[in-house]
């Protein structure tokens, strides 16, 4: 049998009722995650947990919320909020909940299964789509304050008119990396350099 985070999250803290705030970083906790709207006040750490298939509705993580290797899970609830960064480093997700904000950093790199993004989606930091199987981008997309890494997303062709992107942009490996800078920006919001080299 599986162990009952919830048992876990209320042994750790002495509290009754839910949610649970969490005030101390956790590290490679069980692999079920059963209680409803949780509330972790401070950063989560579920890496290389093999075992984890979902996480529970109305998760709340006020600091970083990090999955990578979680080689099981596929898919994120609607309600998920992350404060923090989210690494998502290497998973099976094949696709986002629909208007997911993300505070920092948002890394989807070497998600072999993932080909879209949602609409809506906002990235306070930077975001990561190295090695993925992406097609397009939403016409919506925003990367807030970092740069936007495509590096090798070889079936992506286009991108949308209404991008914007505060840092720079990484082309390597796309065939995006043989357009010309002013093919590139021409309509688009592109504030730093376009490079086509160097990965990050």
């Amino acid at each position: 049998m599986q162990p009952n985070i919830y048992n876990f999250f209320k042994f750790l803290n002495q509290e009754e009722q839910r949610p649970i705030p969490v005030k101390t970083k956790l590290i490679h906790a069980p692999e079920t995650l059963t209680p409803q709207e949780l509330d972790v006040k401070g950063s989560l750490n579920l890496s290389n947990n093999k075992k984890l298939k979902e996480l529970p509705k109305g998760l709340k993580v006020r600091g970083d919320l990090d999955l990578r290797d979680c080689s099981s899970l596929k898919t994120l609830p609607k309600d998920l909020t992350v404060e923090g960064f989210l690494n998502l480093y290497n998973t099976s997700i094949t696709s986002l909940p629909e208007g997911l904000t993300v505070d920092d950093w948002l890394d989807l790199s070497n998600n072999k299964k993932l080909e879209k993004l949602p609409k809506g989606l906002t990235v306070g930091g930077s975001l990561d789509l190295t090695n993925t199987k992406i097609t397009s981008l939403p016409e919506d997309l925003t990367v807030k304050k970092g740069y936007l890494n495509l590096t090798n997303c070889k079936n992506l062709t286009s991108l949308p008119k209404g991008l914007t992107v505060e840092g720079d942009l990484y082309l390597k490996g796309t065939p995006l990396s043989e357009q010309t800078d002013e093919q590139i920006r021409a309509g688009r919001n592109i504030k730093g350099k376009i490079l086509r080299q160097k990965n990050k």
